[in-house]
């Protein structure tokens, strides 16, 4: 009998998992812009430790192992802002990724007060943007990362997350 996949609020103990999955998930966008200067790339693990910490983070788990991860913070204007949503590679395709979004936005939205999602992806990550079309968002403008990637940006607002697929 298979083990099923849990979503739950990250611990401070998950922070080094989330920091070495959050590496392997990220080479595969590293490679599509051919820039391995991605900030899920160089980000230190005291930072993913803090983001832990002070952050709405839920990680998926396979039994002990760390298989997904998503963040979330709700910014100055009431917007959560989500970002770094990873799933292991040989899980992705399974509906994790948009379990993953589900969590993070019901916790932003009811314990954080967030009235509208925002989320970033790369104008190239088609995988993404389809995912975050099936689950509700809609582009609202571009912009560029730190990194040099042009990002799109996508929104929802708040009350549209219970009915995320």
């Amino acid at each position: 009998m298979g083990m099923s996949v849990t979503i739950s609020a990250a611990a401070e103990q998950d922070a080094e998992q989330i920091f070495r999955l959050q590496y392997l998930c990220f080479q595969s966008e590293a490679a599509l812009y051919g820039n391995y200067r991605i900030d899920p790339l160089v980000q230190s693990l005291d930072s993913v430790r803090e983001e832990v910490a002070g952050d709405c983070v839920f990680v998926a788990r396979l039994g002990d192992e760390v298989v997904g991860s998503v963040r979330g913070r709700v910014t100055e204007d009431g917007s959560a802002a989500i970002g770094k949503l990873c799933v292991h590679p040989r899980l992705q395709g399974h509906g994790i990724g948009a379990r993953l979004l589900r969590a993070a936005e019901a916790a932003l939205a009811e314990e954080r007060g967030a009235t509208r999602f925002r989320l970033f992806t790369g104008h190239r990550s088609e995988g993404n943007l389809r995912l975050y079309r099936k689950v509700g968002y809609e582009a609202v403008g571009t912009s560029k990362g730190a990194d040099g990637v042009p990002m799109i940006v996508l929104e929802k607002p708040a009350g549209t997350y219970a009915a995320t697929a």
